[in-house]
């Protein structure tokens, strides 16, 4: 390490399947060279092709094709091995995820936790370990308190730090030329944006009809009230995101208003298409913090805790998805509608904050390589 570049792996749900996790991967490997330029980056990763091709590293590691003892030929030639950010420690994949984590444990790889959220973590083999394999880290940063307070729950007796989810760093990218033309978006109308999601491992607790039908109402209404267009946004095209919207669509009286996006853009060109709405009704993290981020102001469907802990982090309304009926949605879209500039403001007033807490992953992270440096010459030293 003393002469020679840091090398660093980084392991979460990456390749290319979710944008709002790209987003946090490109913020993560942004920040981290524009303070250390040499440094070497691997990612672990589900699609490697798609994430050297998107991600400015070293090279990927297909982590799901290779055997616990190649994972471990790789971590051993790590300074560092990160394991986050985002929402990856649930029940359902939490060994998945823990992989890595706990063979860098054995080898006596450094780790750091960056920015993850936790939950849900209701089977007590998961807490335990979550509790073995975390114990021993370097540093922990989770994005919200309600990851703080799990983490806690499960019994890690050592410092966790609150910082922010690292999207907030994103900027908007420009789109392909005739982007906005291919998907009926060029001609000026108002247009609200919807983000919907699956059912999945991490959000066990929502009803696809339940919110399938919460969202068609809200789009009719949007349509209605404001003589507005709806376009949906998907996040994971490669799973059911997709399939979802255009079930929503489906159950609309005004589905001729609505379209569903098409092409395939960076996480920075969704945000470009995001800043052309007027509003924004949704449930994906990221496509809240993306409309946060444009200044778009919007009403969730809290379907998870990094949702909710978004919202109270901006002074929003948080409702529990579960006792949202379609009156109840239509009345709170309806009075955010109306005070809209309010909403506005309260972000642009409350952005700030948690962009420098997304600063201070790398803050950390920087601080700790600088650490490990110091002993390692130290070391040599004798």
């Amino acid at each position: 390490m003393k002469n020679r570049p840091v090398r660093i792996g980084i392991s979460g749900s990456y390749g290319g399947l979710n944008l709002g996790d790209e987003a946090i991967l490109e913020s993560i490997v942004a920040q981290l060279l524009a303070a250390m330029p040499d440094a070497e980056v691997v990612v672990f990763s589900r699609n490697t092709k798609d994430t050297e091709e998107r991600h400015r590293i070293a090279y990927a590691i297909p982590v799901r094709e290779i055997t616990r003892d190649v994972a471990a030929q790789e971590i051993a030639q790590l300074d560092l091995l990160i394991l986050g950010g985002g929402g990856i420690l649930f029940d359902a994949e939490i060994d998945i995820y823990l992989r890595e984590v706990l063979l860098a444990n054995e080898l006596g790889v450094p780790v750091m936790v960056y920015a993850v959220s936790a939950g849900p973590l209701v089977k007590q083999s998961s807490r335990e370990l979550v509790r073995a394999a975390l114990t021993p880290a370097a540093l922990i940063t989770v994005r919200d308190r309600q990851g703080h307070r799990l983490l806690e729950e499960v019994g890690l007796q050592r410092e966790i730090r609150v910082t922010a989810d690292p999207a907030l760093l994103m900027r908007a990218q420009a789109l392909p030329k005739d982007a906005l033309m291919r998907e009926g978006l060029d001609m000026p109308r108002r247009r609200i944006g919807f983000s919907v999601r699956e059912p999945g491992p991490a959000a066990p607790g929502i009803s696809a009809d339940h919110y399938h039908h919460l969202l068609a109402s809200a789009a009719d209404f949007m349509v209605q009230r404001l003589d507005a267009d709806v376009v949906f946004i998907p996040l994971e095209r490669d799973h059911l995101d997709l399939q979802h919207s255009h079930a929503v669509v489906a159950q609309m009286q005004c589905a001729q208003r609505a379209t569903v996006l098409k092409g395939e853009y960076s996480p920075g060109q969704i945000m470009t298409i995001i800043g052309g709405f007027e509003f924004c009704v949704g449930m994906r993290l990221h496509f809240l913090i993306f409309s946060a981020l444009q200044g778009v102001p919007f009403v969730a469907l809290p379907y998870a805790s990094k949702v909710t802990g978004l919202l109270q982090e901006l002074g929003m309304d948080t409702p529990p998805m579960d006792n949202v009926n379609s009156g109840k949605l239509l009345a709170s879209i309806d009075h955010c509608w109306d005070y809209r500039a309010n909403i506005k403001s309260l972000i642009r007033e409350r952005l700030p904050a948690l962009q420098d807490r997304a600063r201070e992953n790398n803050r950390l992270l920087i601080a700790l390589l600088e650490r490990l440096r110091a002993a390692d010459e130290a070391a040599e030293r004798g």
